[in-house]
């Protein structure tokens, strides 16, 4: 286990929510994959979906920058998944809804420097976005700046994680030339981070060079070529071929095929669900919705389609939330599912529009083995599988029945209460399932209102009973991530929450 170089200290006194640890991808090996060495001793880097909007921090794009270190949010996670100093050095909390953060110096990639005015600008431009950040489903703030280094925020409720919230890569500070007039934010040459995007070629690849006036030191490798090859297989053959360094999210069925030193398994916090539509289509009836999660049986996954590299899901948190499994609320009160007769009769022919996207190899192959399951219940099934990027207006839209979906769950804030928020409340602005359900409402809501941490995890698995309550999602496996590393590569973060990946002491040998 490696503390990253920052030397991040916790400066949150709240107990951490996620026991994670990151681990250093380090091999004593110098032979092997990644022998074709990079121009100058910069890394490359195959990464797996490819920009949905030119890494806007608004968007799923937004852990591309914190993953290749290229821009900071007031704090940062550590190792244990508490709030630790970033671009804000110190923070205390003056009562329930308002906090100051005192500000360290440093500058922007654009050789501006980081004020409490640019860090307000920056998260107004993030409040007022036409589609807001994710991190922002369940909280209104307003910043202030109290004077150049001191910056107050203040929420309309109470916000005991507000810290943690602010580590969202989603609400990294950019300088003010990287917010257009239009909306857009473009974080080339914007941000605070020891690499700087130089180039970045549609949805292809990128290019970033070191930034030597990085508040934190000075960065090992002197650059970083990104390639987004969004085919799992390909990636896996660019790392044994030896034009990548590192590639990540390696589809199980070629782990395996991967030389020992290169192949590095990390517990996930990813779960792995089928997600039904509540909203338009076959499953606004209850007992439609019931029948599919008696039909689908996610065991059945694990070893035919992930090797090995998964669980069974007990629920919306796995194995890697330590606590979850502990304070596991009983479900009660779902609906009867409809027999097979009634399944056919009530979908009266209607065929179920099933989604999933082709950047995690292993889902197209989930849902073959899904359809098998609903058909045999009853049901009809087609299949729509695509590229992510193509695919996510219309599953916000509600144009399908269900989709099979990969999501990490303590991605936005470390904290589970902003994934309910954005996925399950009646609001969110990621509510796939279109759930609509006062009871979820007000579990969730009152999740985020608790400071306690102890009483802060039991609301937050009430509020998970709640939503499997509505059969709105059905758990299907909880994911163990393979990254691929060439054995000539020190210091990649092998990051549970997948925010982290490249930092300043990542290099080759």
């Amino acid at each position: 286990m490696r503390t990253p170089s920052r030397g991040l200290i916790a400066a949150l006194a709240l107990t951490p929510l996620l026991a994670g640890c990151f681990a250093s991808g380090q091999s004593d090996s110098s032979s092997g994959a990644g022998s074709k060495e990079g121009a100058a001793g910069r890394l490359r880097v195959a990464l797996a979906v490819p920009p949905a909007q030119a890494l806007s921090p608004y968007s799923n794009d937004a852990t591309v920058l914190s993953k290749l270190s290229v821009a900071e949010g007031l704090t940062a996670l550590d190792e244990d998944g508490a709030a630790a100093p970033a671009l804000a050095r110190s923070w205390k909390r003056n009562d329930a809804t308002t906090w100051t953060f005192e500000l360290r110096k440093a500058s922007f990639q654009d050789g501006t420097e980081v004020t409490a005015q640019s860090v307000v600008d920056a998260l107004d431009h993030a409040n007022e976005a036409e589609t807001k950040p994710r991190v922002l489903s369940d909280v209104s703030l307003t910043a202030k700046a109290e004077d150049a280094d001191t910056v107050t925020i203040t929420t309309k409720s109470a916000d005991p994680v507000l810290p943690l919230r602010l580590a969202s890569p989603a609400l990294a500070i950019l300088s003010a030339k990287a917010y257009a007039k239009d909306g857009t934010v473009s974080p080339v040459g914007t941000g605070t981070g020891p690499f700087e995007i130089t180039r970045l070629s549609g949805k292809t690849s990128a290019a970033l060079t070191r930034f030597d006036g990085y508040w934190g030191g000075k960065a090992k490798a002197p650059g970083i070529d990104v390639s987004w090859i969004a085919d799992g297989t390909a990636r896996a053959n660019a790392l044994r071929g030896g034009d990548v360094d590192i590639a990540e999210w390696i589809p199980t069925a070629q782990a395996k095929l991967l030389d020992k030193d290169t192949r590095h398994e990390v517990p996930s916090v990813r779960t792995d669900s089928l997600v039904l539509n509540t909203g338009s289509g076959i499953f606004t009836d209850a007992t439609l919705r019931a029948a599919a999660r008696e039909a689908v049986d996610g065991s059945a996954l694990v070893d035919s389609v992930f090797g090995g590299y998964a669980d069974p899901a007990e629920g919306l948190f796995g194995a890697a939330v330590s606590w979850a499994a502990d304070q596991r609320v009983a479900v009660t009160g779902q609906a009867e599912a409809a027999t097979t007769a009634q399944v056919e009769a009530r979908t009266a022919g209607k065929t179920l529009r099933l989604a999933t996207y082709t950047n995690r190899a292993e889902l197209p192959e989930a849902a073959s083995v899904l359809q098998q399951q609903l058909e045999k219940a009853g049901f009809r099934v087609k299949q729509d599988v695509r590229e992510y990027t193509q695919m996510e207006a219309d599953l916000l839209a509600g144009k399908y029945d269900a989709l099979v979906f990969s999501r990490v769950t303590l991605l936005d804030t470390g904290d589970a209460v902003a994934y309910l928020a954005s996925d399950y409340t009646s609001d969110g602005v990621y509510n796939i399932a279109a759930l609509k359900d006062s009871a979820v409402d007000k579990a969730i809501r009152a999740a985020a209102e608790e400071s306690d941490t102890a009483e802060r995890q039991q609301k937050i698995m009430r509020a998970e009973a709640e939503i499997l309550r509505t059969d709105a999602v059905v758990p299907l496996v909880h994911e163990k991530a393979v990254q691929g590393i060439a054995p000539d590569v020190e210091g990649v973060l092998l990051d549970p929450r997948e925010r982290s990946l490249i930092d300043l002491d990542t290099h080759l040998k």
